[in-house]
């Protein structure tokens, strides 16, 4: 709606006052649509009572637009300190609405906003309560128009002058009426501890010392807790990502890893083979695999040529990129080529020189993110929102900044996760973040909060220069080569203990941090079932964060992750 501020007169005029006149409209012969100036103001008055002082807020409706006989005025009343929560939502057609809801259950007449005006709204009430966010899937579509978060807001009750606080106290919840909004979950407001302060280890640089006689590894965990922690050095790279990616099994032999790269290399050739003996009159009547040597020689031609390795026109190291991509076509027929993969062979085949080798950890590195590249793009959909959920975790203000400016989806991060930052950090800063990301350490989706470190970062620059949506976009594509790994790192791991030790974390936030545990009558369920990458670091979780008091007294306790 297009309000417009009406001036109060004396001290004890009301706090926020609009007003809006809407043209009468006729309907039927008999009933009109209600039109009228309509008076939304928030009141504020005092209540004296023998030794206690209160602000008693109220926000009242003066009319409503509803189907009314002529003359007739709907009205409502409510005190802020009996608002539950207060739902926005948008129709197909893009007009907004609200539907707030008493702490006894009981929904009011809803507020349509057929101009516009909830935002101002929205701004007018912060003044007296505090308006936690909770959001639901907002990605219908990630490419196409950025679609409006739906947002649930809990409001608790505040003076004006005091400072926004956290959590609401313990015990003092309302019953509410999440159910009647299927696929909406509430992200209560979270008090999180402070955050640990983290730093770096020594790379990985005797390989030796954790094989027994017969070449086993002897400690895989803690190989992974040590790459984790340090990365691994240079030299033994080559030989380190092939168990990391899953070529060589941590339990094999050296006996064992001899036959192993001899049958690979046969079925690698085998694969070759295939697309090699294809005549040219053959792929005229395969459009599949020519649009695929098509957009892999495209990309081969821009893949990192800046480094020595892919360099020139001639370069063998082209020759190799190209003949494993291909091959992948004839290993992953439902997949084939899809643009980025060349982005995540190239550091493969720079590590490993040998193009056996490389296809085979592209294979094991593909299992981890194929899913990223599948036409429906829903594994992609599915990490922005939950990439959006751990930042309303961490920074609600952020979030609501974002939201505001047509940025909530956080499509802007696309590229970070599709082909894991290669195009946002230089190519040796690269070699140590994914060999970081393959250990799993300290969940499966580290790499969601290497975003959120990185969105963190920026918060300043972001909310303190009033960017919109085209400005957002441009900075974010602008910080590619100018982050520093080691403190998004550093930053990514605090965030993830300060999530940790909080008992209150809403549940899918748990979920995807890999912290959730099922309560009794779920331990019998598949997905209950112990994941190898749930160790931490004790020594950084001793310096961490102060656990936050659960706000639910029956949720299921989380033992603390632990490192060894």
């Amino acid at each position: 709606m297009e309000w417009s501020p009406v001036q109060g007169e004396g001290k004890n005029a009301p706090a926020v006052f609009y007003t809006k006149k809407v043209r009468p409209t006729v309907t039927s012969p008999t009933k009109s649509l209600c039109c009228f100036n309509v008076h939304l103001f928030i009141s504020q008055n005092r209540v004296s009572c023998p030794g206690v002082h209160s602000e008693r807020l109220k926000i009242t409706l003066m009319s409503c637009s509803v189907l009314l006989p002529p003359g007739q005025w709907g009205s409502f009343s409510l005190p802020l300190s009996e608002l539950y929560s207060l739902r926005r939502a948008r129709f197909s057609l893009g007009r907004n609405f609200m539907v707030l809801t008493s702490r006894g259950g009981h929904p009011l007449p809803p507020l349509h906003f057929h101009r516009g005006g909830t935002r101002e709204l929205l701004r007018a009430m912060q003044r007296y309560i505090r308006l936690a966010p909770f959001i639901q899937d907002p990605y219908a579509t990630t490419f196409g128009g950025f679609s409006k978060v739906t947002n649930f807001f809990r409001g608790a009750l505040r003076p004006p002058e005091s400072p926004l606080h956290g959590c609401t106290p313990a015990g003092n919840h309302a019953p509410h009426t999440a159910d009647d909004e299927p696929g909406f979950e509430l992200i209560t407001c979270v008090q999180l501890g402070p955050r640990p302060t983290v730093t770096r280890g020594q790379p990985l640089d005797n390989w030796e010392q954790f094989l027994d006689s017969e070449g086993r590894v002897t400690d895989p965990q803690i190989v992974k807790e040590l790459v984790f922690r340090g990365g691994i050095i240079p030299p033994l790279r080559k030989e380190v990502w092939k168990f990391l990616l899953g070529f060589f099994p941590w339990n094999s032999t050296a006996k064992e890893r001899e036959d192993i790269i001899r049958v690979k290399t046969d079925e690698y050739f085998r694969m070759k083979v295939q697309w090699k003996s294809v005549s040219e009159e053959q792929e005229m009547r395969n459009s599949l695999l020519r649009g695929y040597r098509s957009l892999i020689e495209r990309d081969v031609n821009r893949t990192d040529r800046q480094n020595p390795f892919f360099s020139g026109n001639e370069n063998p190291g082209l020759t190799l990129l190209h003949d494993v991509l291909m091959t992948y076509c004839m290993y992953n027929f439902d997949l084939g080529y899809v643009q980025g993969m060349s982005d995540l062979l190239a550091p493969l085949l720079f590590v490993t020189q040998n193009e056996v080798e490389s296809f085979w950890c592209l294979t094991g590195f593909m299992e981890l993110v194929h899913q990223n590249f599948e036409e429906s793009q829903e594994a992609m959909k599915q990490q922005l929102l939950q990439l959006s959920l751990l930042l309303r975790a961490l920074d609600p203000e952020l979030c609501d900044y974002l939201d505001s400016q047509d940025s909530g989806s956080l499509c802007f991060c696309f590229r970070w996760l599709l082909i894991w930052y290669k195009r946002e950090f230089p190519f040796d800063d690269i070699l140590s973040l994914w060999e970081v990301l393959w250990t799993r350490i300290p969940c499966a989706n580290f790499h969601l909060l290497l975003a959120c470190a990185i969105l963190v970062s920026q918060r300043g620059e972001l909310i303190g220069s009033n960017h919109d949506f085209n400005s957002i976009l441009k900075h974010i594509n602008e910080l590619n080569m100018k982050l520093d790994l080691e403190s998004v790192m550093c930053e990514a791991e605090g965030i993830y203990l300060q999530m940790a030790q909080c008992k209150e974390l809403p549940v899918r936030v748990q979920e995807v941090l890999g912290l959730y545990v099922p309560s009794s009558s779920d331990e019998e369920s598949p997905q209950s079932e112990p994941k190898e990458t749930d160790g931490l670091l004790s020594q950084s979780l001793a310096r961490g964060a102060t656990a936050c008091q659960p706000s639910n007294p029956h949720a299921t306790p989380r033992p603390p992750p632990t490192y060894p």
